[in-house]
């Protein structure tokens, strides 16, 4: 599975990266990648609005909030 890993971007950079890295991989059908946000819960709030905006399917894990896991 495809990540990429937002720590050390300030939240706009985080926001543009993760939203170019989403809809590159969502070229792909059957695409699942993987977001690294870290533990901050306003950065798990853009990124999931984010997501929510373009209706991609997505879910933080329970075994590791850090994480989205996204796709179609």
């Amino acid at each position: 599975m495809n990540e990429i890993d937002l720590h050390g971007f300030t939240h706009t950079e985080a926001l543009f990266a993760a939203e170019n890295f989403v809809l590159t991989q969502s070229q792909d059908p059957m695409f699942q990648c993987r977001i690294i946000v870290g533990n901050s819960s306003h950065m798990q709030n853009l990124i999931t609005g984010m997501l929510d905006m373009y209706k991609f399917r997505w879910y933080i894990p329970s075994w590791n909030v850090g994480e989205i896991i996204v796709s179609n």
